[in-house]
């Protein structure tokens, strides 16, 4: 019996790699070190990769969706 809708997708880990963020986000990765680089998105450079908390993302996008963003 088929379901309606697809199971939904894993909870990503507290803190993402750029792989995790650009699946949690649906945003290429080419598209996620632009922002990350120009400091438009929150994350912090750990040697030479990148690391987003996942509720430090999910409070920028609130911001952004009320607003709040800078673009």
């Amino acid at each position: 019996m088929s379901q309606p809708y697809p199971d939904p997708a894993p909870t990503p880990p507290e803190v993402m790699t750029i792989d995790d963020l650009a699946a949690y986000l649906q945003v290429s990765k080419s598209s996620l070190y632009k922002l990350a680089q120009g400091g438009k998105i929150p994350g912090q450079k750990v040697g030479k990769h990148w690391r987003f908390r996942r509720d430090t993302i999910d409070r920028w996008l609130d911001a952004r969706e009320n607003g709040d963003g800078d673009e």
